[in-house]
């Protein structure tokens, strides 16, 4: 394709478009990233579904099927993250991505290593706490988006971080085609991250009648719920997620240690690695016990839904643009058409420009 453009992120990164694929549990793996990477775009592997072992080989999986950068997230409060990290710089991993604000010794760490830095953040507090510590560029989700969000809307979201820090910024939370990634641009984004988009595509591996369940629902058709694991979470507003609202403390709480036990055995954690896990959380995110397990609850729910396909059994992160998607390209047609559409919207809005001031 001849459509091209060049921002602070495709120079900070290596990448031919300012398109990021998000690091979705479950759904982000070695297939969907080497194909975003292939297409030009950034493409970034989910690790807190996975255990250590699982992150080399998938990290190895990813790097034989495309020579292009991509990059890693991790869970920043996960007692083995020094290890992870250790892993991405041997292997020499693109971009480290974090979810919750890396310890400044961890980013000191990775850039020491010539590892680009960029965490999530969802205030522009936070962006300016990171920036300080040296990150190398941020991801700003809305409230638009899937996964855990805050109440404002991507539109004053990103304005207010942008106004906050230097560094590149990349803009999350609805956006999906070429409309949005101009839009973004027009605000001072270096990019934008999907999430959604980039589920609902051909090399994403979530079952088909899953995607199907995304196509076939609305704009009004998400929720932002607590009751998945203690924290605002946007998902698909099924069956299972109504029961979940409309429940009790105590069986909620309930089917989350439940849920908590398969978990840990699914990942081969031991129960003291699992207890350090939760009184990381507890100190940085301010948690109760209870709200601990129920995190540790999400996994399941979200591999019953996103690789399982059973939709009675599991919830299905989204964002609110799963109303306005209608169809599941490859990763490299998404892309494609999402450049080419922004540069002729770009290209565009020269015709409202008045240069003749004498007729002004």
């Amino acid at each position: 394709m001849s459509a091209r453009l060049r921002t602070p992120l495709t120079e900070l990164v290596g990448i031919e478009h300012p398109i990021v694929q998000t690091g979705m549990g479950w759904v982000a793996g070695p297939g969907l990233v080497s194909a975003t990477a292939n297409a030009g775009g950034l493409g970034i592997l989910a690790s807190a579904t996975m255990t250590f072992a699982e992150l080399e080989a998938a990290i190895a999986k990813t790097k034989s099927q495309t020579d292009k950068p991509f990059g890693v997230n991790i869970r920043a409060d996960a007692t083995d993250a020094p290890e992870r990290i250790e892993l991405l710089i041997r292997e020499q991993v693109k971009v480290a991505s974090f979810a919750l604000a890396p310890k400044k010794e961890l980013i000191a760490r990775l850039k020491d290593a010539g590892v680009v830095v960029v965490p999530s953040i969802g205030a522009a507090k936070h962006a300016v706490k990171v920036a300080s510590w040296g990150a190398d560029a941020v991801i700003v989700q809305g409230g638009e988006g899937g996964g855990h969000t805050g109440p404002v809307a991507t539109t004053l979201l990103l304005p207010s971080v942008l106004d906050a820090v230097d560094i590149p910024v990349v803009a999350g939370g609805g956006f999906f085609d070429g409309r949005g990634l101009a839009a973004a641009l027009s605000y001072g984004a270096a990019g934008v991250a999907m999430g959604t988009r980039f589920l609902l595509t051909q090399e994403s591996s979530v079952p088909d009648a899953v995607k199907q369940e995304y196509l076939s629902r609305g704009l009004q058709d998400t929720i932002v719920s607590t009751k998945v694991d203690g924290m605002p979470h946007r998902v698909l507003n099924t069956e299972l997620v109504q029961k979940l609202e409309h429940s009790g403390r105590t069986r909620g709480f309930a089917a989350a240690a439940g849920n908590a036990l398969k978990f840990k055995g699914m990942t081969g954690m031991k129960w003291s690695t699992i207890v350090k896990d939760g009184l990381a959380m507890r100190k940085h995110k301010d948690l109760t016990w209870s709200q601990v397990i129920m995190a540790a609850n999400t996994p399941m729910l979200l591999k019953a839904g996103l690789v399982e396909g059973n939709t009675h059994a599991g919830v299905l992160a989204a964002g609110q643009v799963t109303g306005i998607i209608e169809d599941l390209p490859t990763c490299e047609e998404l892309i494609n058409r999402i450049i080419t559409d922004a540069v002729a919207r770009i290209d565009a809005l020269n015709q409202y420009r008045v240069t003749d001031t004498a007729t002004a």
